[in-house]
């Protein structure tokens, strides 16, 4: 049976059941496009399961055509008129990279910007054939985020990562696999992950976190501190011209022109 937990977003869906804890976008008409109010529930959904002694493992997942489309560009211009008040995705970035428990993801269909980089955090990652891995964060006139210009090097090579973030390459289900960005690619990893999960669920909870801490106590000090620096470098550069053209673009549907910044 599964139980139903109480969400502060409509778009995020929050269901327990045999110690996994599903969380699941749903904000189809966005493309399940990140608002504030999303952080905010995925943030609250994370620090839950933490503090829960009946939630084991945790389930990331999206629709049956988009994981994510990233961060709504709303929040973008939000950052930009008020200067001090921090990127809303911040408060659940602390918390992915601070996680004990086990955390599987299911993607399927796009998984852009805050949609790849939070499978960083991840310890399986599960994608259907038809997911598509993209980081277009140069391209908005943006830096990295989600300490992935550390992790991202790690898990795929520093050549690729510079593909990936530099160049803004994509990269189809099997290329990712093939580089090390996720574990499997499956037909339902949506009933892939639950399978995982509940293999997960039954085994020595203590034991899962003890080793899950140990397999990361030598890059957090790292990590935190080059997640300190994108936020920084984040925020600084939603202000900048580079991002305004961008950002304008996108949303007038033009390509971005950058001729005029040196």
């Amino acid at each position: 049976m599964h139980d139903p937990v109480p969400s502060p977003s409509p778009h995020v869906r929050i269901t327990v059941d045999a110690g996994v804890m599903t969380v699941r976008l749903d904000r189809p008409d966005k493309k399940n496009a990140l608002d504030g109010g999303m952080y905010g529930a995925l943030a609250a959904a994370l620090a839950h399961a933490s503090a829960d002694a009946a939630v084991r493992v945790v389930v990331l997942t999206g629709g049956p055509e988009t994981f994510t489309s990233g961060n709504d560009l709303g929040e973008f211009v939000k950052v930009r008129e008020q200067p001090g008040g921090g990127l809303a995705a911040g408060v659940l970035l602390r918390e992915l990279a601070g996680f004990p428990k086990p955390l599987v993801a299911a993607v399927a269909g796009w998984a852009i910007g805050i949609g790849t980089t939070m499978l960083l955090h991840c310890d399986f990652v599960y994608a259907a054939p038809g997911a598509r891995f993209k980081l277009p964060f140069v391209d908005l006139g943006l830096c990295p985020e989600a300490g992935s210009s550390l992790l991202l090097p790690l898990a795929v090579g520093p050549r690729r990562a510079a593909e990936l973030l530099l160049l803004g390459d994509e990269l189809d289900a099997t290329a990712a696999r093939d580089a090390g960005l996720i574990s499997a690619v499956v037909v339902d990893p949506q009933a892939h992950a639950a399978q995982i999960a509940a293999t997960l669920a039954a085994r020595a909870p203590g034991a899962l976190r003890a080793t899950k801490a140990l397999m990361r106590k030598a890059s957090r000090a790292a990590l935190d501190e080059v997640m300190a620096a994108e936020g920084e470098a984040f925020v600084a550069a939603l202000s900048r011209g580079e991002a305004i053209e961008a950002v304008s673009a996108k949303m007038m549907k033009r390509p971005p022109d950058f001729r005029r910044f040196a």
